[in-house]
């Protein structure tokens, strides 16, 4: 299940994101949106984790938390338009 993490403060790396939902089981990729720009984080990250009982543990524990302190907000990542769904998640 892909994970949208967004309101990261502009601070954090993507070791401390990994490192948040690590606790939480199985990370398949931890990336950080970064601006092409400036070479800084966006804010925002996606956390792809393969047991989708692992990822909603995750998104129960983490949403809302405070992390560098902004309050972090996590959900199930929308399928880009054109893009597949993951096809092994229940809903």
């Amino acid at each position: 299940m892909k994970l949208l993490i967004r309101n990261l403060a502009r601070t954090t790396t993507e070791a401390e994101l990994q490192a948040m939902f690590e606790p939480y089981g199985t990370i398949q990729s931890c990336t950080l949106v970064i601006d092409k720009e400036t070479g800084k984080s966006k804010g925002f990250g996606f956390v792809e984790m393969p047991m989708p009982g692992e990822a909603k543990a995750a998104i129960k524990n983490l949403n809302y938390t405070e992390v560098d302190g902004t309050k972090i907000r996590v959900k199930k990542a929308e399928p880009k338009p054109g893009e597949q769904p993951d096809s092994n998640e229940s809903s």
